[in-house]
């Protein structure tokens, strides 16, 4: 279903991504300092759930589109790869700014649980990312466009969790956590805004007809 060198590309830009500090990564670090390692990981597996929420309605979405027109699949994936660039750029820009949290207060798993859920269905800029991303790595003649969007975002999603249940660990040992490296924080933010730029660039440049 999927060329080696496209799905390896994909792999190294969704790592890259899921590792960025950013606000679901600091939710998830304040329900941990607040809550301890079960809220943590309760936010962590609730905003995972969230996100594939987004994953199956962008799977309906872009397979109706390219059902609909492959002309305006291929004007998705060419807004997609400057919608990249721009967040690169926005990335690059922010890396220096504190990012803020919710409220930290101690919330309990359950609800832990069910915030992340609901933060990240609710986020318009979660449905978008995915929508910008993950259209770039779909090939329409490598077959079902549903399947591989739903394949790719569940990577994607499970990158994600996988960051962010590492996050909630670090998170419960110190009280400072990843606020205790701010000089590495702006480096690695900046860095992956640049990676991210980078690579939308090379999507726009190289983009094939579809």
């Amino acid at each position: 279903m999927f060329d080696l060198g496209n799905l390896l590309l994909f792999l190294a830009a969704a790592l890259v991504i899921a590792i960025t500090p950013g606000p679901g990564i600091f939710y998830v670090a304040a329900r941990s300092l607040a809550g301890g390692r079960r809220d943590g990981l309760a936010s962590s597996f609730g905003t995972g759930l969230g996100g594939l929420a987004h994953v199956a309605a962008g799977a309906v979405g872009v397979s109706a589109l390219m059902l609909a027109s492959a002309q305006a699949f291929t004007l998705l994936k060419i807004a997609g790869a400057i919608y990249l660039v721009w967040l690169g750029i926005q990335t690059w820009r922010q890396a220096g700014e504190p990012l803020t949290a919710p409220d930290g207060a101690a919330a309990g798993t359950a609800r832990a649980f069910r915030d992340g859920i609901v933060v990240e269905i609710f986020n318009p800029k979660t449905a978008a990312f995915f929508l910008a991303f993950l259209p770039q790595f779909v090939d329409p003649q490598a077959g079902s466009v549903a399947l591989q969007f739903i394949v790719l975002g569940t990577i994607s999603v499970a990158l994600n969790t996988g960051a962010d249940v590492v996050v909630a660990f670090a998170a419960s040992h110190a009280r400072d956590g990843l606020a205790r490296y701010p000089v590495a924080i702006r480096r690695i933010r900046r860095a992956a805004g640049a990676s991210i730029a980078a690579l939308g660039l090379a999507l726009a440049f190289a983009r094939k007809p579809g």
